[in-house]
């Protein structure tokens, strides 16, 4: 899986949970803009979990076929609270469930989003 806009933090306890996880930052794609990365996760074939309000937005990026996005709701983004809720959502779920789907991730629910036409 791939971070965007994630603290180190939240990377490093990611790893600690035994998850394959990588920064935008840690491959030069830090200043990158959001199609770009997903380009990059789709050739890496990696999951992309972001707090950037653009990737459930289709008007301003349109997704088909990707891995998998989860966009994270989480206020304020503090890396405890990131990792509160997304640790446990990762651990119940498998990598090929997220194929093609956007998830709206928050601490009280995660909407499924199937971006294939």
């Amino acid at each position: 899986m791939s971070t965007q806009m994630m603290r180190q933090e939240v990377t490093l306890c990611l790893r600690q949970h035994g998850h394959d996880v990588i920064r935008a930052g840690e491959i030069g794609e830090d200043r990158a803009d959001d199609a770009s990365i997903l380009a990059t996760v789709c050739r890496q074939g990696r999951l992309l979990i972001t707090l950037d309000e653009h990737f459930g937005d289709w008007v301003v990026l349109p997704l088909s076929r990707h891995p998998g996005v989860i966009r994270l709701k989480v206020h304020p983004p503090t890396p405890a609270s990131v990792e509160q809720v997304l640790i446990p959502f990762l651990d119940r779920h498998r990598q090929e469930e997220f194929a093609n789907m956007l998830v709206i991730l928050s601490p009280k629910r995660g909407r499924w989003i199937c971006t294939c036409p």
